[in-house]
């Protein structure tokens, strides 16, 4: 959700405090007593996309819980009329904010990268295991479960219960992350609800700007059009709304995005540095409601991120290749070689590469090939010509054609192969974001049986559509490859100002 703002909020201050040249017990202070994790040791196995220089990748993870840290409900008053966001049953354990910020080791321009929250991918958890096709933004949710519940029945309680199985959640985000863009994760920071809340009190008013006037009921959302002063409450309201906006869920992102550009620039324009009494109260919220990862240095990162605060960040909005019905559930299908394509495009890193089951293998593409297999296509979607339709679009991609024919109706589709076609099942299997797809005696040798199901929607055409970069693994250009400026979910924005926004 909005959380990623005062998450970028939290390292933007730390960075400017420590260039700033305040003193070691001000840096020790800030330091000590911050909530850490251990969760980028679960991800950091031989299957995970190494780097090719001393560039850092950070994650920023907004959770969208209604809880503390020790898993208790935030007040019921203050949910409802303070935060504006229904009871503190709704969110659950979701990411609903999720930024990698790439910081290159020269320290030129940082490039962000906000992932739809609705994208629906292939997760993990921590240990690599799949947990089938999901919106990304679930990953933390279904581990979170999985882990409660077992540690629970161990007899765990109370606050180590709660910590043990977000830790769980944390690890699944972060597989899950690394393995769809395929590059690696080196730190990472989480910030729930409140802490959005808590750090907009000690800096408001926020100024924002918009391009239309607004007003929606479910965040809360009332704004004219132009620039606005915000208080808290606001402030939550102009980063959770989505409804009323034509570009919905992407729309809220761009919000996120421009909210981050607003406070850095307040912090680097209004000297919240030299007031004492706002970096106490600033970095109070930042040990209260932050977690960043065990390994993270500030003082290290600082050197390497100067610009965090400095203006140059462009955050983009990974792009989406359509809506659809999955699970009974609004999701948005993702070109899976084209975002990866992108995004290693313009941090100058390769594709990573992973021979770990069920890791969501890109379909192919002009720069994947087909697995070998004969695929068959048989129809229980009740919807005419489809399973034709689909097998020619697979042997377009280098499959060669079986046969195709109706089958008893199904609700989903799913993907089974005889010996010797595992990897070209993968590889259809996350064209057509099915769950694992599964060995079967009674499929030929060589061939890939596609069931199609209800929740069946033809996948757009796939393939990657910025230049490759050079196939020498000894060489890296440190400047980006071009995108197109309409390769992404609308206009990018960049940090240095107040950015108006719909």
């Amino acid at each position: 959700m909005v959380v990623a703002g005062r998450t970028a909020l939290a390292l933007s201050s730390a960075l400017v405090l420590l260039a700033s040249g305040v003193s070691w017990a001000a840096y020790n202070w800030v330091s000590s007593g911050l909530n850490t994790s251990d969760a980028l040791n679960a991800i950091g196995g031989k299957d995970a996309p190494k780097h090719l220089d001393n560039s850092v990748n950070l994650l920023l993870i907004g959770l969208d819980s209604r809880k503390d840290m020790n898993g208790n409900d935030l007040p019921r008053e203050f949910v409802k009329d303070q935060l504006h966001a229904g009871s503190s049953d709704i969110g659950y354990y979701n990411t609903n904010t999720l930024i990698l910020m790439h910081i290159p080791a020269d320290g030129g321009k940082v490039t962000a990268f906000s992932v739809p929250r609705d994208d629906y991918v292939q997760t993990f958890n921590g240990d690599g295991s799949s947990q089938g096709h999901f919106k990304i933004k679930e990953a933390y949710a279904n581990a979170y479960t999985g882990a409660h519940d077992k540690f629970s029945a161990q007899g765990v309680k109370g606050a180590d219960l709660e910590s043990r199985s977000r830790e769980a959640g944390r690890e699944a985000t972060l597989a899950t992350v690394q393995n769809f863009l395929q590059v690696p994760i080196d730190h990472f920071a989480e910030v729930n609800l409140l802490g959005f809340y808590d750090i907009a009190k000690v800096l408001q008013p926020i100024e924002v700007c918009l391009k239309h006037p607004v007003k929606d009921r479910y965040s809360g959302a009332d704004f004219g059009a132009g620039h606005q002063q915000l208080n808290p409450k606001q402030a939550l309201a102009f980063v959770r709304q989505r409804h009323g906006l034509d570009g919905g869920d992407l729309d809220r992102t761009h919000r996120q995005q421009a909210f981050i550009s607003s406070v850095t620039h307040k912090l680097k324009s209004q000297g919240v540095f030299t007031d004492l009494g706002k970096l106490q109260g600033l970095f109070d919220v930042v040990k209260k409601d932050l977690v960043i990862d065990s390994k993270f240095d500030v003082l290290d990162f600082a050197q390497q991120a100067t610009n965090l605060t400095g203006g140059n960040v462009v955050f983009h909005t990974l792009p989406i290749a359509g809506f659809a019905t999955r699970n009974r559930e609004s999701v948005n299908l993702v070109d899976v070689p084209k975002i990866r394509s992108i995004v290693q495009s313009l941090i100058g890193e390769k594709p990573g590469s992973s021979d770990r089951p069920g890791d969501g293998a890109p379909s192919p593409s002009a720069s994947v090939k087909a697995a070998p297999a004969t695929v068959d296509v048989l129809n229980g979607s009740g919807k005419k010509g489809a399973a034709a339709d689909e097998l020619k679009a697979l042997t377009a991609l280098g499959y060669t054609a079986g046969r195709t024919e109706n089958t008893t109706p199904r609700q989903r589709t799913t993907v089974l192969y005889g010996a010797g076609a595992q990897e070209a099942a993968r590889q259809i299997s996350d064209r057509l974001s099915t769950a694992a797809p599964v060995s079967s005696a009674s499929v030929p040798a060589g061939h890939v049986q596609v069931v199609l199901g209800g929740d069946f929607t033809a996948p757009p055409a796939t393939g990657a559509t910025t230049p490759e970069k050079s196939a020498d693994p000894g060489t890296k250009d440190s400047s980006p490859s071009p995108v197109p400026s309409d390769a992404f979910a609308g206009d990018s924005v960049k940090e240095g100002g107040i950015p108006c926004v719909n």
